[in-house]
C-alpha cells in the first residue's frame, strides 16, 4: 500500500489509491461483522432468544402476531386461556381481531407466551 501524506489547512491527510482505500473499507466491514457476530453469540449464550425467519415472515405477511407466537410456542388455545384466565373462545377472538381485549389481558397473554406485549399486539 502506498500513501502520500499531504497537509491541508494545517491538518495532515493520507492520500492513497482507490483500490487500497476500497480494500481497507472491506477489511473494516469484515471486522465489524466479526465483532457483531461475537456480540450476538454472547447474547445468545446469555439466553437471548432468536426467532426463526419464518415466524417473522408470517407476521409481516399479515398473520395475527398472537396466533403466530402461540403456535410457535406449541400451545393450544386452551393452554393459553388457562394460563391467562380467560376462555379459549376469548383467545380465539383476540387472535382473529374480532375482539380488542383490555390491556391487562394483553399483558397476561404476553407473559404466558414469554414475549413483550408489543410483539403480540395487532397493528
Amino acid at each position: 500500500m502506498v500513501a502520500q501524506i499531504v497537509e491541508i489547512a494545517g491538518q495532515k491527510m493520507a492520500v492513497l489509491p482507490v483500490a487500497d482505500y476500497e480494500r481497507l473499507l472491506d477489511l473494516a466491514e469484515d471486522r465489524a461483522d466479526e465483532n457483531a457476530a461475537v456480540r450476538a453469540e454472547k447474547r445468545r449464550s446469555e439466553g437471548e432468544e432468536y426467532i426463526p425467519i419464518e415466524l417473522t415472515d408470517r407476521i409481516l405477511a399479515g398473520e395475527m402476531p398472537l396466533r403466530v407466537w402461540r403456535q410457535y410456542r406449541g400451545l393450544t388455545l386452551e393452554d393459553v386461556a388457562t394460563r391467562v384466565g380467560v376462555t379459549p373462545a376469548t383467545v380465539s377472538r383476540l387472535e382473529t381481531g374480532a375482539m380488542k381485549g383490555a390491556p391487562a389481558i394483553w399483558r397476561r397473554l404476553a407473559s404466558a407466551l414469554d414475549v413483550a406485549v408489543e410483539d403480540i399486539l395487532p397493528e
